[in-house]
C-alpha cells in the first residue's frame, strides 16, 4: 500500500470507530511511525510502505480506535510552542490551559515574580511560564508522585530543570513562603459525570479529573487556603469547569478576595477566574 492508500483506509477505519478528526489522527500516527513531519507525508503519497512500517502502524491504529488518546500514542504533546512528554501519569494538557497560560503571562507585572502552580500534572503551566519569564521564581506542586516524575522529565527535556522547584503537596499543605501569583488547573469534574466522559478522557488519571461529588470541592479548598500563601495584592488564577463560575465568584467574595473577574475560553465557556487578595 502507498502512503496515500494507508491514510485513506485509516481515516475510514477511524470514522467507523467515531474518532474525532479521523484524517488528522491518521496523519499524525503515520508520520510518527515513519519518523517524518506530518506535512512531509504530502510529498510521499505514492511511496510504497513495507511490512516493517505497516506492522507498528496497525498496532497504534487499533489502540487509537479503542479510545487511547492520540497524545499517549505519540508520547508527546505540543503546548505553548513547546513539546512535552505525555503519558498516563498525568492529564493530557488541553488547549484551554494554553489560554490560561497566555492570560497569566499578560498579568505578570514583575518578571521576578514568585509563582506557584498547584496541581502541576505534567508541568505544562509552570514550565511554560518559566520559559517565558526567566527571572521568575517558580514552584510546582502536585499530590501525585507519578505526575511529578513526568513534570521533572519535561523540565529536563526543555532545559528548565534549574528554573522550577517541584514539590509533593496536597494543595498547599507542604508549601512554604508567599507568592505573587498562584495558578491552578485542578480537577473540576463531578464524580457523577463519569458516565458522560469520552473514552479518551477516561484514560487520564482519576486524581487529575474528579474534584468530588460537586466537582468544585478542590477549587473551593484552594480558594480558602490561598490567602495564607499570597502576598498582599497577590493574584489567584484558576481554570474551572462549565457552570461553576457563579458559585466560585461567590466563594471568592465570601473569602474577601477583590478585583474578581472571569474570562471565557475560545468556545465561549466561562473557563477562567482571576482574583486578588489583600
Amino acid at each position: 500500500m502507498t502512503v496515500l492508500e494507508v491514510l485513506q483506509s485509516t481515516t475510514g477505519y477511524f470514522q467507523k470507530h467515531n474518532i474525532e478528526s479521523p484524517r488528522l489522527n491518521a496523519e499524525h500516527l503515520l508520520a510518527h511511525v515513519l519518523g517524518r513531519k506530518r506535512i512531509e507525508l504530502y510529498l510521499e503519497f505514492e511511496r510504497e510502505l513495507n511490512e516493517s512500517e505497516l506492522a507498528p502502524l496497525r498496532d497504534l491504529v487499533k489502540r487509537r480506535a479503542e479510545g487511547e488518546p492520540l497524545q499517549h500514542l505519540l508520547g508527546t504533546v505540543e503546548f505553548c510552542g513547546h513539546t512535552f512528554v505525555c503519558d498516563k501519569r498525568a492529564m493530557v494538557p488541553r488547549p484551554e490551559t494554553e489560554q490560561l497560560v497566555e492570560l497569566i503571562e499578560s498579568k505578570i507585572e514583575n518578571r521576578k515574580s514568585k509563582i506557584l502552580d498547584v496541581g502541576t500534572g505534567s508541568g505544562v503551566i509552570a514550565l511554560s511560564l518559566a520559559a517565558e519569564s526567566p527571572e521568575a521564581e517558580i514552584v510546582a506542586a502536585d499530590i501525585s508522585e507519578d505526575a511529578l516524575a513526568l513534570a521533572r522529565e519535561n523540565a529536563e527535556r526543555l532545559g528548565l530543570a534549574d528554573r522550577v522547584r517541584f514539590l509533593k503537596s496536597n494543595l498547599l499543605e507542604n508549601v512554604e513562603g508567599v507568592f505573587d501569583l498562584i495558578a491552578a488547573n485542578l480537577p473540576y469534574i463531578s464524580t457523577e459525570q463519569r458516565q458522560t466522559l469520552s473514552r479518551e478522557v477516561l484514560h487520564d488519571p482519576e486524581v487529575a479529573l474528579f474534584g468530588g461529588v460537586g466537582g468544585d470541592e478542590l477549587v473551593r479548598e484552594l480558594i480558602a487556603q490561598a490567602p495564607s500563601r499570597l502576598r498582599p495584592g497577590g493574584t489567584l488564577a484558576l481554570e474551572i469547569g462549565i457552570g461553576q463560575s457563579e458559585a466560585l465568584v461567590e466563594a471568592l467574595t465570601e473569602k474577601n478576595y477583590r478585583d474578581i473577574w472571569t474570562k471565557n475560553d475560545y468556545s465561549g465557556v466561562t473557563r477562567f477566574l482571576f482574583a486578588r487578595y489583600g
